[in-house]
């Protein structure tokens, strides 16, 4: 029915919009049955690029990863770009931790910002997008998203070479010496819910204060370790020269408490290096300490934890292959040959100046595979105080730093045979504001953990002397003998 203006009545428009919603609905229901997807997303490509009005701007895509690595570029226009928030900038995200003296300011999602060089005005846009990745390892069709983000830098055409052979590296440039002029140290952990496909890391800034002055260690240690260090730093072309990867393994081992974590701190401050603090049990298997490998910067350190008892690791000899429900192979979970590969197979020279650190209460544990040069190059035991690095300890925590004070003589004497750590001492320390206090509680506490020692000792020895068929009676009476 026509109404007397001759347009078609509103029912008529809606039954015709209906059947083109339905034809078109059915239309791509079955473009989806039976064309494959990467087919799809091509002629939707080549439509979109004839529709498309010519333009006389150029627009570079830069993404946050290159293949498996990540992409230097992206890095340093991420830099560059902190520093240059525009007044027409409409989305940022701003923040402020409580050790920094200046807010951050971030771009949002698709946020712009206006650049000039030589006169050539320059577009940059920030693009976060959640891709769907698809899982061989799934039974459902969620699957998992991983987020990508990249930049779009769009330009007059005519400028494309002074941009690619000027711009760009004048970005990279001053992002290197924005870093430079203001390093803060970043420690890196495993983002929470990470999938095979995606690998995230959570950032803190480093805010322990440990240095090489402050920890205690025997002064001949320390000054082996910085020496290590430094001619690490100075001799990249003599790692291209030899052939090997830019990189030092350190092994630090020993008791409890004697203050591992605080040296890991001190080397990642005095070189200004990044921590990735890798847990064991966030990966699942070998494939996911190769992404890790690639997600992290140069000149940074791996740190793994109590290597011995972070993860039951798959021997090298077995070819173990987990199944799913539904049979489906499975890569095993974390071997030791993966591991190995992962400190100095192939994969371990995609990156320059990486530091590996791995720290163990128990050393006899570990394989031998492990502890050999080229993956734990230098093995550094950290023991029990001595007298010698309970001056550093006096000084920092009591401001102390002369022999002669009331009781610090007696002090190191006791020291020296009551195996007591530096956190023990350094708790003894912290009871109270008067110095004099604290030392003599000090010496009590060193005095009761030398005869607890002293008695483990005699029922360690008594149990070895029992298991080796000698009598309590013969025990004693051996005791008695020794005492006349």
């Amino acid at each position: 029915m026509m109404s007397l203006s001759g347009m078609p009545s509103a029912s008529t428009m809606f039954q015709a919009y209906a059947s083109l919603s339905t034809s078109i609905t059915l239309l791509k229901t079955v473009l989806n049955q039976l064309l494959p997807q990467q087919l799809q997303l091509y002629i939707i490509t080549k439509i979109r690029s004839y529709f498309r009005p010519n333009s006389s701007d150029v627009t570079l895509v830069i993404e946050e990863r290159d293949g498996m690595g990540l992409n230097e570029v992206y890095t340093a226009a991420e830099i560059y770009l902190s520093a240059r928030i525009s007044p027409e900038f409409q989305r940022f995200k701003i923040s402020k931790r409580p050790k920094d003296e200046n807010m951050n300011v971030k771009f949002g999602n698709c946020g712009k910002i206006t650049d000039s060089f030589e006169e050539i005005e320059l577009i940059w846009k920030f693009v976060r997008e959640a891709k769907k990745m698809i899982s061989s390892f799934r039974d459902d069709d969620d699957g998992d998203f991983s987020e990508i983000r990249y930049f779009e830098l769009s330009f007059s055409k005519e400028h494309k070479d002074r941009i690619l052979n000027c711009y760009i590296p004048l970005v990279l440039n001053k992002a290197k010496a924005m870093c430079d002029e203001k390093k803060i140290v970043k420690l890196h952990s495993l983002a929470s819910g990470n999938c095979y496909s995606s690998i995230t890391w959570d950032t803190v800034n480093l805010e322990h204060p440990s240095t090489f002055e402050t920890i205690a260690l025997e002064p001949a240690l320390k000054k082996t370790i910085i020496e290590d260090l430094d001619r690490f730093l100075k001799r990249k072309e003599f790692y291209r020269r030899v052939g090997k990867a830019w990189k030092r393994g350190y092994l630090l081992y020993g008791p409890p408490g004697t203050g591992k974590s605080s040296l890991i701190a001190a080397v990642a401050n005095y070189l200004k290096f990044d921590i990735y603090d890798l847990e064991f049990s966030n990966i699942r298997r070998d494939a996911d300490l190769r992404r890790l490998l690639l997600s992290t910067k140069n000149r940074s350190i791996l740190v793994i934890e109590d290597i011995d008892c972070s993860v039951t690791m798959t021997e090298r000899t077995e070819n173990r292959t987990n199944h799913s429900a539904n049979g489906r192979s499975r890569d095993p979970e974390v071997t030791l040959g993966g591991l190995l590969n992962f400190i100095d197979g192939l994969w371990s020279s995609c990156g320059d100046e990486r530091i590996i650190i791995f720290t163990t209460n128990h050393k006899e544990k570990l394989d031998p595979a492990l502890l050999r040069p080229g993956r734990m190059d230098m093995h550094i035991h950290l023991s029990y105080l001595t007298s010698e690095s309970f001056k550093v300890l006096a000084t920092n925590y009591l401001e102390i730093d002369d022999p002669l004070h009331r009781g610090f003589k007696e002090v190191q004497e006791l020291i020296e045979g009551a195996q007591v750590t530096p956190a023990e001492v350094a708790e003894q320390l912290m009871k109270s504001e008067d110095p004099d206090i604290c030392i003599e509680g000090l010496v009590k506490f060193l005095k009761r953990k030398r005869i607890s020692n002293n008695e483990e000792m005699e029922k360690q020895e008594d149990a070895n002397n029992i298991s080796n068929g000698v009598t309590n009676n013969e025990v004693k009476r051996i005791k008695a003998l020794s005492m006349i």
